[in-house]
């Protein structure tokens, strides 16, 4: 079973960038998808992004592409969102997901998750 930590949430003034971070743990030889999802108040929890941990290949979420990457380290079991430029809509909690990797096309597909982080809480004041 994958442990997932998220860190780095905090409240922020609109315009600033953040870093999120995921310590994974538990991982076995298995390519993975490892992806970022954010759930805000009143709303349904959605894809952001996600990162492929062997081949690196990434998929962003149109509503934060040019402002939000992913990346990961696999030496250190890391996955990080960087977020720039970040909007009051940006406000919600950021959850770290994993699961076995399949198609690419699975990648944004919240349902095939099974490990989750706790989440770490974002907000983007004015």
């Amino acid at each position: 079973q994958v442990q997932l930590v998220e860190s780095g949430g905090e409240l922020v003034q609109t315009g600033a960038s953040l870093r999120l971070s995921c310590a994974a743990s538990g991982l076995t030889n298995h390519d993975y998808h490892m992806a970022w999802f954010r759930q805000a108040p009143g709303k349904e929890r959605e894809f952001i992004a996600g990162i492929s941990w062997r081949v690196g290949t990434t998929s962003v979420a149109d509503s934060v592409k040019g402002r939000f990457t992913i990346s990961s380290d696999g030496a250190k079991n890391m996955v990080y969102l960087h977020m720039n430029i970040l909007k009051r809509e940006d406000t919600a909690v950021y959850y770290c997901a994993a699961k076995v990797a399949g198609l690419l096309s699975e990648m944004r597909n919240i349902h095939l998750y099974d490990s989750w982080g706790l989440g770490t809480q974002v907000t983007v004041s004015s």
